[in-house]
């Protein structure tokens, strides 16, 4: 399986699964992830959004995905995704996307997720840290 493949099922996992509350996968207080309060738009359509992250010992590949929703929260875009390492030392992530005529400049809402793929066979989620923060776009 391709990077890119294990990439798109880690952010389609964490976009389905970020809204299930995971009781055996509560985030530990020592992972975390952070969203910076400003996105970048620019003309083309691609959102850049930034933030931090932290988090210790993992057994699979660790993702720090995104998405982004504005006017019907109802409605969210994945934007992007990083592949984290987990030290245990404080990291920086920026996702970016082009999505032509979605966003405007504003008020905007982030999710941003902090998941790892585990298991045998097919990998599930486990859910680090999730932070959820209104942010605004501005124009790059």
């Amino acid at each position: 399986m391709s990077v890119r493949q294990v990439f798109g099922l880690a952010l389609g996992a964490a976009l389905l699964l970020s809204a299930a509350p995971a009781a055996s996968a509560a985030p530990r207080p020592y992972d975390r992830v952070t969203v910076d309060p400003i996105g970048r738009l620019r003309a083309d359509g691609t959102v850049t959004l930034s933030g931090t992250y932290r988090c210790h010992r993992a057994r699979g590949p660790v993702f720090v995905s995104s998405s982004l929703s504005q006017g019907d929260p109802r409605v969210a875009h994945g934007i992007g995704g990083t592949l984290a390492v987990c030290d245990g030392a404080r990291h920086r992530w920026t996702n970016s996307e082009t999505r032509p005529d979605t966003y405007r400049r504003g008020r905007a809402h982030v999710r941003a997720t902090l998941m790892e793929l585990r298991g045998p066979g097919i990998p599930l989620p486990h859910f680090h840290a999730k932070r959820d923060r209104n942010i605004r776009l501005v124009a790059r």
